[in-house]
Parts: structure tokens; sequence; C-alpha cells
């Protein structure tokens, strides 16, 4: 992987993830060997799909890897029982 080439179009994912729609601030994006990897949390499955094909897109001519964890904030539906 070119490191120069490699950084710009990682500086570009940063950028469109902040900018886009998704606005995503919490997706980390590292370079481990000739892999990207992408790590974080994120509110739903199809924020995480989102994200997945924009690096995709982004990253065309590099193999992407993801460890993307959904992780819902939303309040319980119903109240919890202490036994």
């Amino acid at each position: 992987m070119n490191s120069g080439e490699s950084e710009y179009r990682i500086a570009r994912l940063r950028d469109r993830l902040a900018r886009e729609e998704v606005a995503e601030l919490g997706v980390r994006i590292e370079v481990r060997g000739a892999v990207v990897l992408l790590t974080g949390t994120v509110p739903t499955a199809d924020r995480r799909d989102e994200i997945l094909r924009i690096a995709e897109a982004e990253l065309v001519d590099f193999p992407v890897r993801a460890d993307l964890q959904v992780v819902c904030a939303d309040p319980p539906d119903r109240a919890e029982e202490l036994l």
C-alpha cells in the first residue's frame, strides 16, 4: 500500500464520514499492514452499513476490515424487573 496515497484516501474518508449524512466522528481508521481497519461504535446497523459502503467506495484498491459495534443508546421500552 502506497503510504502517501493511503493517507490521502483515509483523510478523504474521514472527511466524508464527518460531513455527509452519517456525520460519524466516533469511527477510528487505522492502517494495519496492508489492511485498513475501521473500529468504533455506531447507533444502528444501517449506519454501520452506510459507513462500510462509503469506506469501500473511497478505498477501492485497499482491503477494508471493520469491527464496528452497534450500540443502541435508546432508553428501555419497559421497566426493569428486579428480583
